[in-house]
Parts: C-alpha cells; sequence; structure tokens
C-alpha cells in the first residue's frame, strides 16, 4: 500500500468521538509507521460527535476524490424522542421546550413522514458548520448570538418508520439522503409535522455509496490492519 500515492480508508467512527478526532487517530498513526511529520489525509463528510458509522478517509492524492465521495448518497439509521426539543436537536444540550405527544399514533408518523420524500427544503441547525459571515454558525450559536441559516435545497430518496414506542414516544427511522442533509434538523422537522417537537437521540451512517458498515475498520481494527499492512514508504 502506497498511502503518500493514496489511499482510501473505511472508519466505523465512535461514539463521543469527532470526525477530526478519528482522521487525527489514523494520521497519527500513519505519520508514525510512514516515519513522516504530517501525513495529508482527509475525511469526506463530517459525522457530530454523538454520532456513529460510515467515514471516509483519503491519504496522499487520493484527497483530491474527497469530493467524489462526499456526493454520494448517504443511508442513516436515526432514533429520536417526541415530545421535546433541544437548541442542538441532538443531546449535546439539554432540553429547552416540551410538547404534547397524546395525539401522536403510529399511522399519524407514518403518514407525515412521506411529506419528507422527494426534493426538500432543510434549514441547516443553528449548532453546525455552516458559515455566517465567514465564521462556523456553531461558535456564534455557542455565544448566543442570534443565527439565520437559508434553507438549503436537498434530496429525501427514502424514509421508513423502523419502529416506534408509544408509552416512551420514541421512534426509530432509516433515511436515504442526499450530500447536504441534517439528520438533526430532519428530526426537529418531522417533530414540527407532528405538532409536537423532537429530538435525535442517537444516529448511525449505516452507507455512503456502496460502502457500508460491514467494510469498515473500527479504530482498534485499524491498528491491527496497520500492523499487517505492507507498506510502500516512498513519497
Amino acid at each position: 500500500m502506497n498511502f503518500f500515492e493514496g489511499e482510501v480508508i473505511y472508519l466505523n467512527k465512535p461514539y463521543k468521538l469527532s470526525s477530526f478526532g478519528a482522521l487525527a487517530f489514523v494520521r497519527t498513526r500513519l505519520s508514525r509507521k510512514l516515519g513522516v511529520k504530517r501525513l495529508k489525509t482527509g475525511h469526506a463528510g463530517t459525522l457530530d460527535p454523538l454520532a456513529t458509522g460510515v467515514l471516509i478517509l483519503c491519504t496522499g492524492k487520493a484527497t483530491k476524490r474527497i469530493e467524489e465521495f462526499q456526493y454520494k448518497t448517504k443511508e442513516y439509521t436515526a432514533t429520536m424522542q417526541l415530545g421535546a426539543t433541544t437548541p442542538s436537536y441532538d443531546m449535546e444540550h439539554p432540553v429547552d421546550k416540551t410538547y404534547p405527544v397524546e395525539h401522536i399514533t403510529r399511522e399519524l408518523i407514518e403518514e407525515t413522514l412521506t411529506s419528507f420524500v422527494g426534493t426538500i427544503q432543510q434549514r441547516p441547525p443553528e449548532f453546525s458548520a455552516c458559515k455566517v459571515d465567514g465564521k462556523p454558525a456553531y461558535k456564534l450559536a455557542r455565544k448566543g448570538k442570534e443565527v439565520k441559516l437559508e434553507p438549503k435545497t436537498l434530496v429525501i430518496d427514502e424514509i421508513e418508520l423502523t419502529d416506534f414506542n408509544p408509552e416512551n414516544m420514541q421512534l426509530s427511522i432509516r433515511v436515504v439522503c442526499s450530500k447536504g442533509t441534517y439528520i438533526r434538523a430532519l428530526a426537529r422537522d418531522i417533530g414540527e409535522a407532528l405538532r409536537s417537537g423532537a429530538y435525535l437521540t442517537a444516529l448511525c451512517r449505516t452507507r455512503i455509496g456502496d460502502i457500508t458498515l460491514d467494510d469498515c475498520l473500527t479504530l482498534d481494527e485499524f491498528n491491527e490492519w496497520l500492523e499487517r499492512a505492507e507498506l510502500r514508504v516512498e513519497s
């Protein structure tokens, strides 16, 4: 393998580790193995720290392929809590508002989800890396400043209700979508469409293009894989 000429690595990003943290983990070990100060490495599509799943890393000249991977269709599984919201639309922040849920049934959820299939407009989360006057929105939001983000056009190819528990008002979905989709924002919008509220409690990216979780290495497996790899060290 020649990491200077370019290799593509598929990782299963763990919970509570940022995408940059996963990238730094791999880059540090590759650089050390290759005897260089810093190997050129990038990732194709950020996952929130509280999300898990498929993260594609490119090294060397293969970093030119990052945009190619970013435009591939993504698949996610997500669990959300109905009847409440948080500022970040996930569990990074505590609940700030609660809403009625007595009217919500499985039939209403399934009917509501169909309205999200196709080309839709979605306003990105305030706690996101979207730029506002050249600054990431999340930095402004964390300072308590008002953040106004314009809706973006994206495509939801499929959305399927995979589980609903009426006792604790939690539901799980599978989503196939285009680049730029924020599942946290989708949870927010589903909650509003149900005349209630919702926030994410779990999120996993299960596929990018044809790459699935079965193709991915955990961080522990990466260490073992790197030990076995036959490396070419010339740059």
